[in-house]
């Protein structure tokens, strides 16, 4: 389910990088820039055309095989992407309104911790980790014997930190400074930096190169989150890898048309209007809502209870086995207890 409004997305910044490329930014001031980008996705033919050019991408990588197909995509896309982001942090901060963006952004206001809150921050922790839909399962059976686990999850949980406090220096001072509405969601980064590709000196070859990295960013979580559809169908059909990878990413691209047209032909259409809470979600929304906020931490919930009351001791041991005694034993705490009863806490809240 995610997967299928993820490509999507992927194929909004595939499109922008040739958009930014081709100079079509060049020049605009912002309300130009905002009606390019409701014309896309006004437009379904141009949008399902991106989506499937990207699904068609990832699909070619992934018929390579997960090590090899991965291996060359991301030695180069995140230290590249990471100095990108770092000039572009620099520039909003010198041209943006720090003080109301970063305010807005960090500022604590504890009376908006609410269960609905709290469920949707698991639900992003766990979606930005991949643990709750088989993503860090897929990786860690590829793993080199003798990496330590612990410390692997460390470095992703702090990279993820990192990308996401630049990420706000970055987003927010800019949505404050063009006065926009800061829960847009995915599409700021089409409308606040496309807007700054448009005016900054250079613009046109910084905004390609960014939206060129955000594509490479999208092929890993996207290559993750379908594998294990990839090896269920090679192992339950005797299929080839690539006739397995052929049948998975076209049912990607299929899925992802529903959300293609949620925003167009189908804006209108409320499939789950009757139940409380969807009354007024389109396709799109209902899916990113169910999969992100609910099935992520139910997936999360019981590969917690799987690995620390289920799966074989021995087992657990030989794969934390770098990880000292000490650790082993606190992530087994961990997994057996305290993760498992924070999110049933977090579910029993918002019933």
């Amino acid at each position: 389910m995610i997967m299928s409004y993820y490509a999507v997305i992927a194929g909004w910044v595939l499109a922008y990088t040739w958009i930014c490329a081709s100079g079509q930014l060049s020049g605009l001031d912002h309300p130009h820039v905002k009606q390019l980008w409701t014309g896309f996705l006004a437009n379904p033919w141009k949008m399902g055309a991106w989506h499937l050019a990207f699904v068609l991408i990832v699909a070619g990588i992934c018929a390579r095989g997960v090590v090899r197909g991965l291996e060359w995509a991301n030695k180069i896309r995140a230290p590249m992407l990471l100095l990108l982001l770092l000039v572009l942090v620099g520039y909003a901060l010198t041209h943006g309104d720090v003080r109301h963006g970063l305010t807005f952004a960090l500022a604590p206001d504890f009376r908006a911790l609410t269960p609905q809150v709290w469920l949707a921050a698991a639900g992003q922790a766990f979606y930005a980790t991949g643990v709750g839909m088989a993503i860090m399962i897929a990786y860690g059976a590829y793993l080199n014997r003798g990496t330590s686990l612990v410390r692997s999850a460390l470095v992703v949980c702090g990279s993820i930190l990192l990308v996401s406090l630049l990420a706000t220096c970055l987003v927010f001072p800019l949505v404050f400074h063009y006065r926009m509405d800061p829960a847009q969601g995915p599409d700021l980064v089409f409308d606040v930096l496309a807007t700054v590709f448009a005016e900054m000196p250079s613009g046109r070859v910084i905004g390609t190169l960014f939206f060129l990295l955000l594509v490479f960013a999208a092929l890993t979580p996207t290559l993750a989150g379908m594998e294990p559809v990839v090896a269920w169908l090679q192992q339950r059909f005797a299929l080839s890898r690539r006739r397995a990878t052929g049948f998975a990413y076209l049912s990607l691209w299929l899925a992802g048309l529903a959300s293609v047209l949620s925003f167009n032909s189908w804006a209108q259409y409320r499939p789950l209007h009757a139940i409380a809470g969807f009354e007024n979600r389109d396709i799109f929304s209902s899916i990113d809502h169910v999969a992100s906020d609910w099935l992520l931490p139910v997936g999360a919930f019981m590969s917690s209870l799987f690995v620390g009351w289920f799966a074989s001791r021995s087992i657990v041991v030989e794969q934390l086995s770098e990880a000292g005694a000490f650790n082993r034993s606190l992530c087994l705490f961990l997994l057996r207890f305290v993760c498992p009863l924070a999110i049933a806490t977090l579910f029993v809240s918002n019933v």
